[in-house]
């Protein structure tokens, strides 16, 4: 592969795939530059927990947007992809090889396809539209949302943030987010390589469940219990797979084995949607390509 100054490598696939080390040896291999696009690991709270690079990787090569936000901020997928492509243009600058690693697949396409000129949503219709999936539920929420808007019937009903955001755009413009959508502009400026590590199912739970177990003994359960005791039990990053069921754990709910129980299969429905996504999306796409294991992409490249 040669490092064209307008090529960027795009790593995506769901959590525990190993695409954390895939990029790391690939930034290694080409003079790369590691840039995150997992939502989570922007946030610098929970670096065990989130599954953040560790120092074993992050010593093979430069690695950028990790850890970089107050775990109380919010962020969006185009605040996101005009940092990240900042970095890559600064990593093409420096003539070295930008690889974009992450399964936050809204940030990718974000990065790859544009995002839409969506006007600001004013915050009545914000909270409001958080209230009503509180009073409704995910199920009569979504169900809601579909008999308003049908484009939107492709959603995971338990997809919080993605439904409540799809009800929030509806509300606030009068058009479905889908056609808002339909008119991004994509990024023509550079060119994308899109590559996807999407492991067979088995081994992928069972990648989730060790992995998780990990965490816990690598002192994941410290970390939650810092940040609830700086008051940060409702931030966003306690959106981290586990996060609440440590916390429960730690206030006194649960015991510790049912907590890392509820965290492995939070971690496994996770994994499972975000197969599902990257199959679905890269199937579209005939430059597109997924590799079922970690070695199959490193031969690829």
């Amino acid at each position: 592969m040669t490092n064209d100054r307008a090529s960027v490598v795009v790593i995506g696939g769901p959590t525990a795939s190993g695409k954390s080390e895939v990029a790391a040896m690939l930034a290694e291999r080409l003079d790369g530059v590691v840039i995150n696009a997992d939502s989570i690991q922007l946030y610098a709270a929970l670096p065990i927990l989130s599954a953040s690079p560790q120092p074993d990787l992050t010593v093979r090569a430069p690695h950028r947007l990790y850890g970089c936000l107050q775990p109380e901020r919010t962020t969006t997928a185009a605040e996101w992809a005009s940092w990240a492509r900042r970095e890559i243009d600064l990593a093409h600058s420096a003539n070295r090889q930008p690889i974009v690693v992450g399964g936050t697949g809204l940030y990718l396409e974000a990065l790859t396809e544009g995002m839409s000129d969506v006007p600001p949503i004013p915050e009545e219709i914000r909270a409001s539209a958080r209230a009503d999936l509180q009073n409704l539920g995910n199920e009569a929420f979504h169900a809601r949302l579909i008999a308003d808007d049908p484009g939107s019937g492709g959603l995971a009903a338990g997809d919080s943030h993605r439904i409540v955001r799809a009800w929030e755009v509806l509300r606030a413009t009068g058009r479905p987010l889908k056609a808002w959508q339909d008119t991004r502009p994509a990024d023509t400026q550079r060119l994308y390589r899109r590559l996807a590590i999407v492991p067979a199912r088995a081994a992928l739970y069972e990648a989730c469940d060790t992995r998780f177990q990990r965490m816990i003994e690598g002192g994941a359960l410290d970390e939650v219990d810092a940040l609830v005791r700086s008051g940060g039990q409702a931030w966003p990053v306690m959106r981290t797979l586990g996060a609440s069921f440590l916390a429960d754990h730690l206030a006194g709910g649960i015991d510790l084995t049912t907590a890392i129980d509820l965290g492995q299969a939070a971690t496994r429905h996770y994994a499972k949607r975000q197969s599902t996504w990257f199959r679905n999306r890269y199937a579209r796409d005939a430059r597109a390509e997924i590799f079922e294991t970690p070695e199959a992409l490193l031969r690829a490249i």
